[in-house]
């Protein structure tokens, strides 16, 4: 059986190296399909059609139509990394306007194992909103894991080094 995740990226600064992401998951045996927040496709914009080429997948970034057929297969596990604060507290409080908070929402109540590597600046997170939306996520089975530096002070995140090797091992 093939493992398929859905690497799901909101626009932090890790977004920029999305590709290493999708590597590393690849050499790990997973069958990679990304779904990107409409800011982090932004980001992506002129090279989407590449991250298209090194998952084999159409990458998706919005919700689709009634009338139009799921593009991607099923997933058996998600990976929503880099979350943002924003991302958190909208998934946390059940607003799923983008397809990016849709499937991971959906999808944790279905049975589907999702990790979460969250990646703000410590003036972010000590929003009192945020402490609360990481604890309504792991109370829905979430598993919340914050990487080495995280949260990091303002304008001093790792975004190159993003442990994404961290986040997949979570999932085992």
């Amino acid at each position: 059986m093939t493992k398929v995740l859905y690497l799901i990226a909101c626009a932090a600064g890790p977004a920029e190296y999305l590709d290493q992401g999708v590597r590393q998951a690849r050499a790990a045996g997973w069958d990679v399909c990304l779904i990107l927040t409409p800011s982090a496709a932004r980001w992506w914009e002129p090279r989407l059609p590449e991250l298209a080429e090194l998952t084999g997948h159409p990458v998706r970034s919005r919700y689709k139509l009634p009338w139009e057929k799921d593009a991607l297969p099923k997933a058996t596990a998600m990976l929503v990394a880099p979350l943002t604060t924003t991302s958190a507290c909208k998934w946390a409080a059940g607003i799923t306007d983008t397809v990016a908070l849709g499937l991971p929402a959906e999808g944790v109540h279905l049975g589907v194992p999702v990790v979460a590597m969250p990646f703000w600046s410590t003036a972010l997170g000590a929003q009192p909103a945020v402490g609360r939306s990481v604890a309504t996520l792991r109370e829905q089975g979430v598993r919340v894991v914050f990487g080495a530096g995280e949260p990091h002070p303002p304008k001093r995140g790792d975004a190159a080094g993003f442990p994404w090797a961290q986040g997949l091992a979570a999932l085992a």
